[in-house]
């Protein structure tokens, strides 16, 4: 297995930016919207699962189960304040993609044991995206692989220029957002990170 390039996205920045990421090769976007109402987040959710489908790639929806479900998307990511993986587990079954947040090695063998298919573990390095994000040490998360079997995802800050870092730990993929979305061409960034991804294959 290659490993995956997984972005984190909102209708902030167009619908025409995020196509053209879609368009470009990722193999999962994760639908992350805050201060909206459920309405507006259930129709932007249908609107990209109507697109992702297109490019087959995977919509996962951040935090919320019921916006997953009514959606049709393939997958909802939980953080360590969100419904629990164990009890998400038990309500959408076995074929409904849960992700989760791990940023201890405590949280990452719980959210295995609990039913997660994989994690996000992080942050790597300053970001805008979540100003109050926790850095995680190359020694954790070292330990956090080793210690769990499931898929493990890079996150936090990350862009072309440093993804070596994470991915020379052995991460199965990174997380990305505005280190794709906003750069000058999001399209040629994606291809320029795939390329990176590639030569850890």
């Amino acid at each position: 297995m290659g490993r995956l390039l997984y972005l984190i996205a909102d209708f902030s920045y167009g619908e025409k930016k995020i196509r053209s990421v879609l368009e470009a090769g990722i193999d999962c976007i994760q639908l992350r919207e805050k201060e909206i109402s459920s309405a507006e987040y259930l129709m932007r959710a249908k609107r990209l699962r109507e697109m992702t489908e297109k490019y087959g790639v995977k919509l996962i929806v951040d935090d919320r189960m019921d916006i997953a479900l009514l959606s049709g998307a393939d997958g909802v990511h939980l953080g360590q304040s969100d419904v629990p993986v164990r009890d998400a587990r038990a309500y959408l079954g076995s074929k409904m993609i849960i992700g989760a947040t791990a940023k201890t090695v405590e949280q990452a063998c719980r959210a295995q044991e609990d039913g997660a298919d994989y994690l996000g573990s992080g942050a790597w390095f300053p970001t805008k995206t979540k100003a109050d994000a926790v850095p995680i040490s190359e020694e954790t998360y070292r330990a956090i692989l080793e210690k769990t079997t499931i898929p493990n995802l890079a996150i936090g800050g990350i862009t072309a220029k440093n993804c070596g870092k994470p991915l020379a730990c052995g991460a199965h993929g990174i997380a990305i957002s505005a280190g794709i979305l906003q750069a000058d061409d999001p399209a040629e960034e994606t291809k320029k990170i795939r390329r990176i991804l590639e030569s850890y294959a």
